[in-house]
């Protein structure tokens, strides 16, 4: 895959890829044998007492090279990258076709088009809580705003005639009144390295950067509720002698499985612009260093 002085493959452009919006930033305690069923054999889960750090990147982009869309990424755990870490996506979920096919062909990704049926609805006023002055130096108390919405996402995949619900993701966001403005944090600029690929629509493994400049605030943790019952066999990372019908829903059980599981925090990015870098493909060499860190 190169892409030096030529397209990406799905009308993108030439990297970096530019995407704007706001998006929230979970990070949840995922269960070591859940993470490994998506992480390649070439790596080595970062994990202590049975648990790795995954969770979800739920944006809404408002520009982008595919216009407005919203995405759901779905993050398994992270892996060993000497001398730090990546992480590695377990599903991305994207209302956008253009969004799916340059996910799958150009980044690795394991892209699915996915319906976001949003609902909002307001909540009774909030007053100050027992943590209160500490929660205003970090711009969480609930004391700024006169009211708050509760918005409720959910997540549908849809794959031909046919869609599955993946989740329901409950966010409780601040309605600033003209009188008290909602603080959004300070500006930010991160990096965030990620693996990809070992999938049908590109089998090579890759490695791609973030850039992110935002806005950043901790929040309260968004609640997450799953589809019930879970279709198809248990969520368990063993894969044997399934059907080719059969390991598609083991996939998505997992995934939900992740989105489940214990948030531990939750970021809110305002004015965020991301900055996507080309994927670069790793050597043999390259993920034997990793297999023997």
């Amino acid at each position: 895959m190169e892409f030096g002085g030529r397209k990406c493959s799905t009308g993108y452009g030439r990297p970096p890829w530019i995407f704007k919006g706001s998006a929230l930033y979970q990070l949840h305690l995922v269960k070591a044998e859940t993470a490994r069923a998506f992480i390649p054999n070439e790596f080595r889960l970062v994990e202590a007492f049975g648990y790795t750090l995954g969770g979800f990147f739920l944006a809404n982009y408002d520009d982008s090279p595919a216009g407005v869309f919203d995405e759901l990424v779905v993050i398994a755990g992270i892996v060993w990258n000497p001398p730090t870490s990546c992480a590695w996506a377990a599903r991305v979920l994207v209302n956008s076709e253009q969004a799916c096919h340059h996910g799958r062909k150009d980044v690795g990704l394991p892209s699915q088009v996915a319906r976001f049926s949003k609902r909002i609805t307001p909540v009774p006023r909030q007053t100050k809580g027992k943590f209160g002055g500490f929660l205003n130096m970090i711009g969480v108390s609930t004391t700024i705003c006169h009211s708050k919405d509760c918005m409720d996402v959910q997540v549908t995949e849809v794959v031909g005639p046919t869609s599955s619900d993946i989740c329901n993701i409950k966010l409780i966001t601040d309605v600033p009144t003209t009188k008290f403005n909602k603080w959004m944090g300070p500006s930010i600029t991160v990096s965030l390295p990620s693996f990809s690929g070992q999938t049908e629509y590109n089998p090579n493994l890759l490695k791609y950067s973030c850039r992110l400049a935002c806005r950043v605030r901790a929040v309260r943790p968004a609640k997450v509720s799953g589809p019930s019952p879970l279709r198809g066999r248990n969520c368990d990372s063993e894969t044997t002698d399934l059907t080719a019908e059969e390991l598609v829903d083991n996939g998505r059980n997992l995934s939900i499985s992740v989105m489940l599981s214990k948030p531990i925090l939750a970021l809110e990015f305002n004015c965020l612009e991301m900055q996507v870098e080309a994927p670069i493909i790793l050597s043999n060499n390259s993920t034997s260093s990793l297999r023997a860190a």
